[in-house]
């Protein structure tokens, strides 16, 4: 999992560009549904922001149904439903 560089003088807040990454590794497998997120703090050092921005891109994550957070225990991807709907139907 290599942190995609984040560009600050960006028109996409460097958040949003955090989310982007972590989004696109969910996509790709990379990430796994029901395993944990890099915590805030490894996002910190993986990406080089500070911890609200961090925080920020899980919101997004978070907001947008790709993952849940457990007080205390971190972020979880999200288990997604088969793609295009029940094939089992066919």
């Amino acid at each position: 999992m290599a942190a995609r560089e984040i560009d600050p003088r960006a028109p996409e807040p460097p958040y949003r560009q955090i989310a982007a990454d972590l989004a696109a590794e969910i996509e790709r497998g990379e990430l796994a549904p029901g395993r944990p997120l890099p915590s805030e703090k490894e996002l910190t050092e993986r990406y080089g922001v500070a911890r609200n921005t961090a925080r920020s891109a899980l919101a997004v994550l978070r907001d947008g149904g790709l993952i849940y957070t457990v007080t205390g225990r971190g972020s979880y991807v999200v288990e997604q439903e088969a793609a295009g709907g029940d094939e089992s139907a066919e």
